[in-house]
């Protein structure tokens, strides 16, 4: 009996160790607009965040990036149900998985996704599925007045996008922009680190009231996460 006690126990911490690891996180950072935060072990890195927005418009909830995984996704639509709010659509901001891992779940829950032709095809080359809309223009509006997605050129990967909230000053700069602690550019395996600094430069010059910046990873802060990220990547162009 003590012997099966031990292994429920045990069985138990698993599973609620299990659970943190995986857990999704959710809060408000504005009216109307919430990051979430969901963790995944990559190696060599260990157990990695990774930060996506909900921005609800009325009562549609549209999805800037999805969890890590399929199941984070479930979690948060799940969520943004539990509010009263419709999941109406998703911007996917780049083909990696920190910003892509849940596609496939949206696009079979039948939200509407977009994504950049680039990205697509990226994501096909990959063998995964695609978004099942298309972000048109280098400057698209999803909703008038309310989210816009620019595509500033190549940084972080050649397809990256970034996300403007105009009514609330908000950059979603994703894996585009790294983080004050950030003391380098992190995983450049897809990176274009040449024309990374003109690519922040082209931020900046269209959005010049930003008052809050989102990173795909760590800290929130202001437009100093995109002038943060123009110096480390002209560091490694002074090295080269």
């Amino acid at each position: 009996m003590m012997i099966r006690n031990i292994f429920i126990v045990f069985w138990l911490f698993s599973v609620v160790a299990s659970a943190d690891e995986q857990s999704l996180k959710i809060k408000k950072i504005a009216d109307n607009v919430y990051q979430h935060v969901s963790y995944q072990t990559i190696e060599p890195w260990g157990m990695v965040s990774a930060s996506g927005l909900i921005v609800v418009d009325g009562k549609d909830a549209y999805i800037i990036d999805t969890p890590w995984s399929q199941g984070d996704t479930q979690q948060l639509v799940n969520w943004i149900e539990s509010k009263g709010f419709y999941p109406k659509s998703a911007i996917i901001t780049h083909f990696h998985e920190d910003a892509s891992g849940g596609l496939s779940f949206l696009n079979q829950s039948r939200v509407k996704t977009y994504a950049t032709a680039k990205t697509n095809d990226l994501l096909r080359i990959k063998g995964r599925e695609p978004a099942n809309s298309e972000i048109t223009s280098s400057t698209f509006q999803l909703v008038s007045d309310a989210i816009e997605i620019f595509y500033p050129g190549a940084g972080h990967t050649v397809d990256n996008v970034v996300v403007w909230l105009p009514q609330k000053s908000i950059l979603f700069g994703g894996c585009f922009v790294k983080s004050l602690e950030s003391k380098s550019l992190g995983n450049t395996e897809d990176a274009s680190v040449q024309a990374w600094p003109d690519s922040i430069q082209n931020v900046i010059q269209k959005y010049p009231n930003i008052e809050v910046v989102v990173p795909g990873h760590g800290k929130a802060g202001d437009i100093e996460l995109l002038r943060h990220t123009e110096k480390l990547a002209l560091k490694i162009q002074s090295l080269q």
